[in-house]
């Protein structure tokens, strides 16, 4: 009997001191309009799942300044960056300007075929910047696919909402 009264006093006081007192979470509509993440408002009294709302901002309230340097992914943009002409126009650049890696050559490595995957961001102007290697074939194909990417002329730069934006591109580069 003692043991059973000591478990239920050690489980009343872990009850007691575990809880939080915590305050009414509701957000504040103009957080919520400045807000571009859904916001999920809950009836803490007995609620069921009626009451969950979820606020969303509308389209009025998605604003892109000018000045507005966050980067897009191309998933989520309207109107996506593209290489003047195409991109068939864009690997025949690449492999107009790609050179074959020297280290390769004096190794005996056939790299045809290989691939180099690389991320760049397309600027407001076209111009390609934080260009980054995520895999390459090794023997300076990375580099040799950065000094490319460099040399590249200006892209048509992606918009949302109908302004001009940053945007993350990502592009395998074939050695051939």
């Amino acid at each position: 009997m003692k043991k059973l009264l000591f478990l239920i006093l050690i489980c009343a006081a872990q009850n007691t001191f575990s809880q939080s007192t915590k305050k009414n979470s509701k957000t504040k509509t103009s957080q919520t309009k400045n807000s571009e993440i859904p916001i999920v408002k809950v009836n803490t009294s007995s609620y069921t799942d009626s009451d969950l709302v979820i606020d969303e901002p509308g389209p009025s309230q998605v604003v892109i300044n000018d000045n507005d340097n966050a980067v897009y992914n191309t998933a989520g943009i309207e109107v996506k960056p593209e290489f003047p002409g195409g991109m068939e126009k864009f690997f025949k650049f690449v492999d107009n300007n790609f050179k074959y890696p020297q280290d390769a050559e004096i190794a005996n490595i056939d790299l045809k075929g290989s691939k180099v995957y690389a991320t760049f961001v397309v600027e407001k102007d076209g111009s390609l910047t934080d260009i980054k290697i995520l895999r390459d074939a090794g023997y300076g194909t990375g580099a040799e696919a950065i000094r490319v990417l460099k040399k590249c002329p200006k892209w048509i730069p992606g918009q949302q909402n109908g302004k001009k934006v940053r945007v993350l591109y990502s592009v395998p580069i074939t050695i051939k």
